[in-house]
């Protein structure tokens, strides 16, 4: 299907733009077929203010007892509905969010003799069956409707949740009698495109909803976006509605795609090219596990890095193109709650001071983020499923314990399911700070980052939009620190005001000394900005080399004879571009002699997890300490699920992968260094 798609997908678009009528809001084909139809800027801007909140449905809050699945995925009741939503608006405007976005609301019907794992999937929305109505056991349209004009009326923009690349076996015609075309996960393209068209735009007009997120958009490909997205902007443009403001506006039209995966694969399968935009924002999973490494530990237990692995995931956003929006999340439905995640990784608990601190820690850094922003319900109050740390893994599935899982737990809604505890509250009431300072401050949602301190114990960033200039720090270390920033590095002329707390700093001898406790953030603005600007610091770090010394650098040590002490073939297996987890042939390592085996790759910059495995994944290895830098040497140790190496590849080109092994087959070393 990747063959000729660009012709093929021309001819679907006319083919639709014949067969509707202007109420349809199909657009003109020549704008998408010729790769000129761009992301707007006028709404990117808006988008870059997006503090959004997620709301997952089924388990959100039950406010219509009569209705709910009473079945679904996680440890919740099961109940949530429309009616809770409408229940808990105040609360969620007093966060200081401005706009919600809700997990699929469309009727999932079920099939007779259906087991619970149908029932449980339904729950979620997420295979539907018929995409132009609401399901009643979540509501009816008529509160869909009440929803989206009370969330507009309080200011929040509302999201739906588009499946447009699987859905239910069972799906229903669209209102003008079309269906996805192919199999049901996934649909064929560009033969379903105009079904998906229609749902995008329905929603827009009959609700005059502000966009999309987009479940699992790899599944579309990017030319299909481009005119999905072409229709959602001109459906925007055809309605509009009065905002909290008193305005008469059009809906945004904003559209974030999920894709799970690192940059360069969120770029082939979402952003598309440089110039020929498919989608124009993306949740930032690869930043999003940086900052849970930071200050806690993924779900693998990788944790303890520093400002320094922060800084170089943020450089990373130089492989996407201009376009890009990077939407940057702590969690969501289907990821382990931070609070789950310090616990389990045996870091903190909730009746721990540094379990509230390094939520803050980790929450200001979304806050100082240029870009839209998403916050999962219950971050806001430090949420976890009590007892999940050391849950076991027998049935966790049937018990809603998994991973995939454990965040779809009951929300606690401040005066309408619970009373707030004080370290609650404390934490709301900052989530509430953080997210007026990113309204009130442009220099945090848009401003042009330019990192001013990376290391192990701490993050400083300069931020500026227009006349809107501050520093952003943050301590990644548990111990107490003072930072020293010379007046001439961030390009002040005066004072610093800590916009949290009013506290003045003046310089000492051209230099600000800043104390931070652990975990704290400071927002600092700059009174009188040095009118000679800013110049960007080339750190040693950037300026290292990649390329390492030794035999195990070497790109050119012949192939020999025998197997070495490994008797099976090994490769490089990861989420490369060309690889996606696959043993390829490209991948597989030779035996060079010494007890060592290598493999020359092209590689693309980026970073990647990997592991060196054979086809059977017996035997598998990793490295100690689960990170490799290049031209550095690590040691080498076996493998397993979840284990994976991560490496950063900051340019392109040759890579040369070299593992050691001791006499008896014993893991010993690892490198991957740049061929000169």
């Amino acid at each position: 299907m990747k063959r000729n798609l660009r012709s093929f997908l021309a001819v679907a678009i006319a083919a639709s733009l014949t067969a509707c009528n202007s109420a349809n809001n199909a657009v003109d084909v020549a704008s998408v077929s010729s790769n000129a139809y761009m992301c707007d800027s006028t709404l990117m801007t808006k988008a870059d203010d997006l503090r959004i909140y997620q709301i997952m449905v089924e388990s959100f809050v039950n406010g219509d007892d009569a209705i709910g699945h009473g079945t679904g995925y996680g440890t919740s009741h099961h109940k949530g509905d429309l009616q809770g939503i409408i229940d808990s608006l105040d609360y969620i405007e007093s966060l200081g969010v401005n706009a919600i976005w809700l997990t699929p609301i469309f009727d999932s019907i079920p099939v007779d003799g259906q087991d619970h794992w149908a029932d449980r999937l339904d729950a979620t929305g997420y295979f539907t069956s018929n995409y132009f109505a609401v399901d009643p056991r979540f509501g009816t349209m008529e509160q869909a409707k009440e929803l989206v004009q009370k969330a507009h009326e309080k200011g929040l923009y509302v999201f739906f949740d588009g499946v447009f690349g699987h859905h239910k076996d069972n799906v229903v015609p669209s209102p003008q009698g079309r269906l996805p075309v192919g199999d049901s996960n996934p649909v064929s393209y560009p033969e379903s495109l105009a079904f998906y068209q229609e749902v995008a735009t329905y929603w827009i007009e009959e609700l005059k909803i502000d966009g999309w997120r987009l479940d699992q958009a790899y599944q579309v490909p990017t030319e299909a976006w481009t005119a999905i997205r072409a229709s959602v902007d001109d459906a925007s443009k055809s309605v509009t509605y009065v905002n909290a403001e008193g305005e008469t506006v059009n809906p945004l039209g904003y559209m974030v795609a999920e894709i799970w995966n690192n940059e360069n694969y969120i770029k082939e399968t979402g952003y598309g090219a440089e110039g020929d935009p498919a989608l124009c924002s993306a949740f930032d999973f690869p930043v999003r596990y940086r900052v849970v490494e930071t200050f806690a530990a993924n779900e693998n237990g990788v944790g303890n890095k520093g400002g320094k692995w922060l800084n170089e995931g943020m450089n990373l956003h130089s492989l996407y193109p201009s376009h890009a929006q990077p939407n940057l999340m702590l969690g969501n439905h289907d990821l382990v709650r931070f609070g789950d995640l310090l616990q389990r990784g045996n870091i903190a608990s909730p009746e721990q001071a540094e379990y509230w601190e390094r939520h803050k820690a980790a929450l200001s850094f979304q806050a100082a983020y240029s870009g839209p922003i998403t916050l999962y319900y219950g971050e806001e109050i430090g949420d976890e499923l009590e007892g999940y740390a050391h849950k076991v893994e027998q049935d966790c599935a049937v018990r809603g314990l998994c991973d995939d899982h454990v965040a779809r737990t009951s929300a606690n809604i401040d005066g309408i399911t619970v009373d707030l505890n004080a370290k609650q509250s404390d934490l709301k009431h900052y989530v509430s700070q953080l997210m007026a300072l990113r309204a009130a401050h442009p220099a945090l949602s848009r401003g042009e980052r330019i990192n001013i301190v990376a290391n192990e114990t701490v993050y400083v960033d300069h931020k500026q939009a227009d006349d809107d200039v501050l520093v952003y720090m943050v301590s990644t270390s548990s111990h107490q620190d003072t930072v020293v920033l010379k007046a001439s590095e961030i390009a002040s002329e005066g004072q610093l005001v800590d916009l949290m707390t009013g506290k003045v700093y003046s310089t000492l001898n051209g230099e600000y000394q800043i104390s931070l406790a652990p975990f704290e953030a400071k927002f600092l603005s700059i009174e009188q900005p040095s009118a000679a600007g800013l110049t960007k610091v080339v750190t040693a770090a950037a300026a290292s080399s990649l390329m390492g010394e030794g035999f195990m650098a070497q790109c050119d040590n012949p192939v020999v004879e025998g197997t070495g002490p490994v008797g099976k073939t090994l490769y490089v297996v990861g989420d490369f571009v060309d690889a996606g987890w696959k043993h390829k042939s490209n991948r597989a390592y030779s035996y060079v002699g010494d007890n060592t085996y290598q493999v020359v790759v092209d590689e693309q910059a980026g970073a990647f997890r990997m592991q060196y495995a054979s086809k059977d994944w017996s035997p598998q290895f990793t490295a100690d300490g689960l990170e490799l830098s290049p031209g550095k040497v690590a040691n080498l140790k076996r493998g397993g699920y979840g284990k994976d190496t991560a490496v950063t590849l900051p340019e392109t080109g040759k890579y040369v992968w070299s593992l050691k092994f001791s006499d008896s087959g014993d893991p010993e070393q690892l490198m991957v260094s740049k061929c000169p």
